[in-house]
């Protein structure tokens, strides 16, 4: 599956997009270069599920925990920082990944082998336009 943002306006719906058609699934890992907007995204996911708190990069507190209007828990991850696989064992990361909360990652390279079968990878790339093409499996 492929989504095109075509400019920011066009983020919110991107994100009901992928909720919509993945509606059963609460694990993402998103994959791109630095500056092809994975923070923004995610952002928009976490506004479209209704996060009252202000969604930011999560680059130096490696995770950030947002609360829902309906009382929900959505988890954002950055693993950018992290050098070894180990590291993640020391803030729980087998709790995010098994828990009934939304998590969303960010640069899990380092992790893959340790992510669930049933984890949603998206892939962002940037044309020549610089639209977002999010390449979903």
């Amino acid at each position: 599956m492929e989504i095109l943002i075509i400019d920011k306006r066009h983020l919110h719906a991107a994100a009901k997009q992928l909720l919509k058609h993945f509606a059963d699934k609460k694990i993402f890992a998103f994959y791109g270069p630095m500056g092809a907007g994975k923070t923004t995204i995610i952002k928009a996911i976490c506004e479209s599920l209704g996060a009252v708190d202000i969604v930011s990069s999560p680059t130096f507190t490696l995770v950030n925990e947002y609360k829902t209007s309906s009382h929900e828990t959505l988890f954002h991850i950055d693993f950018f920082r992290i050098k070894k696989q180990e590291e993640v064992y020391d803030f729980g990361i087998e709790e995010y990944l098994t828990g009934d909360s939304y998590c969303f990652m960010e640069w899990p390279e380092l992790i893959e082998d340790l992510l669930p079968p049933e984890t949603i990878n998206v892939r962002i790339s940037v044309d020549n336009n610089e639209q977002r093409i999010l390449s979903i499996s």
